[in-house]
């Protein structure tokens, strides 16, 4: 038997889900060297996720494909939840912007899927290798190696400095790596129905909460709808799949069961389960791969797409040398707690959803009536406060100083500012995609001693002065700096008051958009010096560069 192939790259991603293009994305705009694997050859060609939040969005406006993929959403698309008797008891319609997206938007999995790998082809350092099943791995203190096998019977061997799990619920790393799903599995199956000709006037998402037969009905693009029905004990879930079962259960929900055109018919079973730990070593998991949740609450892609977001720029640091390699550890203190809340949660809507007895489910219809005409309780719901917020503390890259009630460790808000040229912009692409020194009525840069500067160049800082708005004034009077800060305005005042409820006026954004510290100008050379230890960043003048990263992923030499 001949030798593998062998090939070398930084970082490999098994899987090309949804999650692990959106780490090949992010890894593409780091620079660095990245193969994409994926035993498949072609994409699913049927919805799968259907759910897309302002956070996910906001991670896709991070690698400049945010505006392609609403082009095939459904935005701003309420969720409506319906009691026993049909009526509907709670219309959550989130209206706030925070992050500069809708928070509740529809989508196709495919369509979404299509747009990433396609947004792989501006990164001539990311290459996509499907058709290959990883066999085996085995990692050291330097490598990780994968053994492949291509569709034709190809082998390959991939060195990688670190790898991403991205392999889903069913995870040949995570469970040759022998880590296990911590949870439940709940005993109720759901059939999952959908068409591609929706005959219903039904521009939402429905949870009906039919104590005869639980079911979620959505409105999805391009005259999709699905529907998704409790399975009973004793109820067959193959003979459920059936045309006539299918018929009978859409019997009542649609005018024609016949005229259908099914596309999709499939059993699912839920799971509510989180990996005793996301990194090993030198591989980390990511999206179904780390957790696995009912769907309720419509976030198991989004919690994945944070795990993308917050696991690439910790890769690209370690590769580069922008930090130390042990920052990969605190991907799993950041975010293996914030993916067990949203099972959580998801665990709890799926409680209000499938009560099959009536006895309970009228007293929770009542309830949830007399909730939402509480003022304070109705916005809770409609403006989807329940859901769980990430908040990192402290060893996660973050600087609290005590601050607890500070928004470090938190999502930075996103208000559209104005540039010097008077064009109106998200803050993010003001930014820049790595670290950023923010100051409110102050220049960053002003207020660092030459080593502080040099070690926030070092890691490829940018620095940011956002002046308050001035109505009035004219395009000569629009506020400049005379260092290489970049200067934006604030429009509404929104930074304004955020600024206001923080303990300083100078916050350091990390590349994920999260507060990593809020200082006082004057602090500002302390607290770098405190970065420059949590980070421990390379000082060899020599050490690679994202922008001097090979543009091809390069065989092993002297190998077949």
């Amino acid at each position: 038997m001949s030798a593998p192939a062998q090939l070398r790259t930084q970082v490999a991603v098994v899987g090309a889900g949804p999650v692990g293009a959106t780490v090949a994305n992010y890894l593409g705009l780091y620079g660095v060297e990245t193969l994409l694997i994926d035993r498949a050859t072609e994409i699913v060609d049927y919805p799968r996720a259907v759910g897309m939040d302002d956070e996910c969005l906001r991670s896709f406006q991070g690698v400049g494909l945010a505006d392609e993929m609403l082009a095939d959403m459904l935005q701003n698309i309420p969720l409506k939840m319906f009691g026993a008797d049909g009526r509907c008891f709670a219309d959550i319609r989130p209206a706030t912007r925070e992050f500069g997206w809708p928070r509740r938007n529809i989508f196709m999995q495919q369509l979404a899927e299509a747009t990433l790998r396609g947004g792989l082809e501006r990164y001539p350092h990311v290459r996509p290798l499907y058709g290959h099943e990883l066999v085996r791995l085995e990692q050291d203190g330097t490598e990780v190696r994968l053994h492949l096998t291509g569709s034709d019977g190809e082998r390959v061997l991939v060195h990688a400095e670190y790898v991403v799990a991205a392999d889903g619920g069913r995870s040949t790393i995570r469970t040759q790596l022998g880590i296990p799903l911590v949870g439940d599995t709940h005993p109720h199956k759901w059939v999952v129905i959908e068409c591609d000709n929706d005959p219903l006037d039904a521009p939402y998402t429905g949870l009906h909460c039919d104590p005869k037969r639980p079911y979620v009905c959505l409105d999805l693009p391009y005259n999709y709808r699905r529907w998704e029905f409790m399975l009973f004990p004793g109820e067959d879930a193959e003979a459920m799949l059936r045309p006539e079962k299918v018929r009978e259960l859409l019997s009542g929900h649609v005018p024609d069961p016949t005229a259908l055109n099914i596309i999709r018919a499939r059993v699912y079973t839920h799971h509510s389960r989180v990996a005793s730990r996301f990194v090993e070593g030198r591989i980390a998991l990511v999206g179904d791969a780390a957790h696995l949740m009912p769907p309720w609450a419509g976030q198991g892609m989004n919690t994945g797409i944070r795990d993308a977001t917050n696991v690439a720029w910790k890769l690209a640091a370690a590769v580069t040398g922008r930090a130390h390699p042990r920052i990969l550890s605190t991907y799993d203190r950041e975010r293996r707690a914030h993916a067990k809340a949203m099972v959580d949660l998801s665990d709890t809507l799926g409680r209000v959803l499938s009560p099959t007895r009536s006895w309970i489910a009228r007293p929770r219809d009542t309830l949830f009536r007399g909730l939402g005409l509480a003022p304070a309780v109705r916005n809770w719901l409609l403006q989807m406060r329940f859901k769980p917020m990430p908040r990192y503390d402290e060893g996660g890259i973050v600087l609290h100083h005590g601050q607890r009630t500070s928004a470090v460790g938190r999502m930075l808000i996103q208000p559209e500012v104005e540039t010097t040229e008077g064009r109106p912009v998200l803050l993010d692409d003001a930014l820049g995609t790595w670290f950023t020194l923010i100051g409110y009525g102050t220049d960053p840069l002003i207020h660092l001693d030459a080593d502080s500067r040099a070690f926030w160049d070092r890691v490829g800082t940018r620095y940011v002065t956002v002046a308050e708005s001035r109505s009035g004034r004219s395009r000569t009077e629009r506020p400049t700096s005379p260092t290489d800060s970049v200067v934006v305005e604030d429009i509404d005042g929104s930074l304004r008051d955020w600024f206001a409820a923080q303990p300083g006026t100078v916050a350091v954004i990390r590349p994920d958009r999260y507060v990593a510290a809020v200082t006082e100008p004057l602090q500002l050379p302390s607290v770098s010096v405190e970065f420059e230890r949590l980070l421990a960043p390379r000082r060899d003048p020599d050490a690679k560069d994202p922008s001097a990263f090979p543009s091809l992923l390069e065989p092993l030499r002297g190998t077949s």
